[in-house]
């Protein structure tokens, strides 16, 4: 049994061989530990306020310390003190697996012998406590499909910032100051933006387009990227809209790109998305930083386009917005080989959220949002 000594000297070397052999005995006693009682016994014989070992070391070692020492000597048993209190919790934690192994052991009348070895605290033989695995959220799930179509076509993924500067998410993509398009995107700016000149000022990206200027301005032509990203607008949150949703976006920039380029793309992506029956039509729109624009319809993926009441009974559902990139936003990169006289490019952008209501006919937009398990256990 473990007596604490005391010290003919104060000397390193010394210090070093009195905590080798506590460490010894602390070691030894714990290895003979194996019930809760016996863990009582042995945490009162080291860590008792009183009669501990801890506190005789703190009286014996410290106590008889020359008074130059003290702060030395004090650090050190500091140390040993922080080893005691680490061997206590790990002894506590064995004491109580070995106990569960006797109650199983009795429970099951099995008659072998049960030690507990230091190194062989846990049968490895007993099955493990299962967790349940999550699955992706049904929205990440479409975003990877989308991605995954496009990466199949040769396509690298693109990723940015969802705090903007003013520059990159209008500025840059022709959207100029006080341009009447900017109230098409309601924004969320960052507060506290007054002093900073109008392009620096930061706001939550309400497009990932931003990441096209950026990528533009790092990579010469040719250039071919998905962007899928979170993006932010001020809507009220209602049956189809919300201020947080999912966007992928595309860019191809090369000689000779046309809008033909354009369709035969949007249109083998929406039917490895929806189908090969599905059918694809364009009809011009507007948007700043494409020229010539257009939104895609696709055939109505629940009545082949006979008409319904999902699709409004016209037969075709809007899905994306596209076009030719407009000559101004290579303007912003002419200096990184842009030289809209010699190469083009299109450009779409879609809702990830549109197309997983469509893919999983899901009524509101809310729901993607609420986290309601019973909603997302449909997806697993």
């Amino acid at each position: 049994m473990y007596t604490v000594p005391k010290l003919e000297d104060y000397s390193a070397e010394s210090l070093d061989r009195a905590a080798n052999e506590l460490r010894k005995a602390l070691e030894s006693e714990a290895h003979d530990v194996n019930t809760a009682a016996q863990f009582k016994e042995f945490r009162d014989r080291w860590w008792s306020r009183k009669s501990g070992i801890k506190a005789q070391i703190n009286k014996v070692w410290l106590g008889n310390a020359p008074l130059d020492q003290k702060p030395k000597v004090g650090f050190w048993l500091n140390l040993l003190a922080m080893e005691i209190e680490e061997k206590l919790e790990e002894t506590q934690g064995a004491v109580a697996v070995y106990e569960s192994a006797l109650t199983l052991a009795a429970k099951e009348d099995w008659t072998g012998v049960i030690s507990r070895p230091l190194a062989d605290r846990l049968d490895i033989s007993l099955p493990g406590i299962q967790r349940p695995i999550g699955v992706k959220h049904p929205v990440l799930r479409v975003m990877d499909e989308i991605v995954a179509v496009f990466k199949a076509m040769g396509y690298s993924v693109g990723e940015g910032p969802e705090v903007e500067t003013d520059y990159y998410n209008f500025e840059s993509l022709n959207f100029p100051p006080n341009h009447p398009a900017r109230d098409t995107q309601d924004t969320l700016f960052i507060a506290g933006q007054e002093s900073k000149p109008a392009r620096d000022r930061l706001l939550l990206r309400t497009h990932t387009s931003p990441v096209q200027i950026r990528t533009m301005e790092q990579q010469p032509p040719p250039v071919r990227i998905v962007i899928p990203g979170k993006v932010h607008r001020n809507d009220p949150l209602d049956a189809t809209h919300s201020p947080v949703f999912h966007q992928v976006e595309g860019l191809a920039v090369d000689t000779n790109i046309t809008f033909c380029d354009l369709k035969g793309t949007l249109d083998h992506a929406m039917k490895a998305l929806f189908g090969s029956s599905v059918k694809t039509r364009f009809y011009p729109s507007f948007f700043p930083f494409t020229e010539p624009s257009a939104d895609m319809q696709v055939s109505c993926i629940f009545c082949g386009g006979k008409g319904c009441r999902k699709c409004k009974f016209s037969g075709w559902i809007e899905l994306l917005g596209c076009g030719m990139v407009d000559p101004n936003v290579f303007d912003f990169v002419k200096q990184n080989g842009y030289d809209s006289s010699k190469i083009s490019g299109f450009a779409f952008g879609m809702g990830v959220e549109r197309i997983a209501i469509l893919k999983y006919e899901v009524e509101e937009i809310q729901l993607f949002y609420e986290g309601d398990v019973r909603f997302l256990e449909q997806f697993a």
